[in-house]
């Protein structure tokens, strides 16, 4: 696997800047709508200002949140945001200015940060280690305070605008209350929402923007690569759930994310959607931010094939839907991605061909440009692509089924189709829902 880099471009980089400082954050709440600021800094040679803004809705109970509790959440968005700066140049001390931590936290970031960026490692080429490779010094006086809220009996479902979070909105939204949430919103995500039956009013928004300036240092030879996106996404549902009155954070994160991408490795493109980081996002939760809230896969228990079978049934998503993170910008499918093709080929047993080339505006099994890529997602390159993709057992079974001229399911899918992961989260409320729905597939 080529590289971006190497470790002496990271050495020399820790060399010649010492130390990362999270300065500082600011926010506003004014009729309704929260703007919040980040100031990161650079060896003080470059400075950092990321935002997030809430705009006003109906949907948040600010004054159900004082100072304190904003306080909480805001940090340790800013904790997270943090890791996507910091890695330009990855200098070995980082300080913490705004609050405190014990040491049970600097290792809980520690751990979060070198397994969220163990791609970022891996492709530019830099070994390290999870004890050396970042020294975490609180600077701050006092620590966060503990959220005491008691939550109402809804769901906040975060939709990303793929496959996964439609099967989970389409499955809960008939059996209690839920509120889509949205990050950066755009054409796939505002139509699965409305597809699903929801308004941008019924529909929590975050808005969320990156410093130009590093931006700019990615294209002048710092160092660049994968953050822990959905761990990022993870802080914030929290912040949004507090404000929504909330109870539960209901994502759609599959069993087949706990795969690494490099075989015998930690190395996983899909780490902060693996049960590892869940189990662990929901321990630090409940011991430094509150016991109230639950944050929780609801898909967790089921593969990738099994999610597809499902969201066959919603024939009103197959023009709305977008996973393609190549077509984003444009609210397209590439067909040329591994996203792309690893969708089109765990569609395949559950839609049909002509469908499924409407859908993607060609048979990607077909394009023989695409050989590389598929050697990726069978197995015969022993590193899948570096993409949320599952895993080799589910492609292949896929492929096995395609090549059958009687349409009759292979043995490998059948048995797919019929696990349960009963490594999970789920309150004992929706696995009765995803179960009653297994059944009748």
């Amino acid at each position: 696997m080529a590289t971006y880099y190497d470790q002496n471009k990271y050495n020399l980089l820790r060399e010649e800047y010492e130390f990362f400082r999270f300065q500082r954050y600011n926010y506003t709440l004014e009729k309704g709508n929260l703007s919040v600021k980040f100031y990161f800094s650079l060896d003080d040679k470059f400075f950092f200002t990321p935002s997030f803004e809430i705009p006003s809705n109906k949907l948040y109970d600010w004054d159900n949140l004082n100072d304190s509790h904003l306080d909480t959440l805001i940090f340790n968005i800013g904790m997270i945001e943090l890791i996507s700066y910091w890695k330009l140049a990855c200098p070995k001390k980082v300080y913490i200015a705004p609050h405190t931590l014990d040491e049970k936290q600097i290792l809980w970031w520690k751990k979060l940060y070198f397994n969220g960026l163990g791609e970022f490692f891996y492709l530019n080429g830099i070994k390290e280690n999870v004890n050396d490779f970042m020294e975490i010094i609180p600077e701050g006086e006092s620590p966060c305070e503990k959220i005491n809220i008691e939550l109402k009996e809804k769901t906040l479902v975060p939709i990303g605008g793929g496959k996964d979070s439609v099967v989970t909105i389409e499955l809960l939204k008939n059996k209690m209350p839920i509120i889509p949430l949205i990050i950066n919103p755009r054409g796939a995500t505002e139509e699965c929402v409305a597809t699903a039956g929801f308004s941008l009013e019924q529909t929590a928004v975050i808005k969320r923007t990156l410093d130009s300036t590093m931006l700019k240092m990615n294209n002048e030879g710092f160092l660049n690569g994968h953050t822990p996106f959905s761990a990022m996404l993870a802080f914030y549902t929290l912040l949004l759930g507090f404000a929504t009155d909330s109870k539960y954070i209901a994502l759609s994160n599959e069993s087949s994310a706990n795969e690494p991408t490099v075989p015998d490795t930690e190395v996983n493109h899909q780490y902060s959607k693996s049960i590892a980081f869940e189990n662990d996002f929901r321990s630090y939760v409940d011991e430094y931010i509150s016991s109230e809230i639950q944050y929780f896969s609801f898909l967790r228990p089921l593969n990738e094939l099994q999610i597809a079978r499902f969201f066959s049934r919603n024939k009103d998503y197959y023009k709305v839907f977008k996973s393609c993170n190549v077509g984003s910008k444009t609210d397209s499918w590439c067909g040329r991605c591994p996203k792309c093709l690893f969708t089109y080929i765990i569609m395949s047993p559950f839609i049909p061909r002509d469908e499924l080339v409407d859908i993607f505006g060609k048979n990607l099994l077909e394009d023989n440009d695409l050989t590389p890529i598929l050697k990726q997602l069978n197995g015969e390159v022993e590193v899948k692509p570096f993409e949320c993709v599952g895993t080799v057992e589910e492609v292949n079974a896929c492929l096995e089924y395609c090549q059958k001229a009687n349409d009759e399911r292979p043995k490998s899918l059948d048995d797919l189709l019929s696990q349960y992961d009963v490594t999970n989260n789920l309150p004992k409320q929706f696995e009765t829902i995803l179960k009653d729905n297994l059944s009748n597939l």
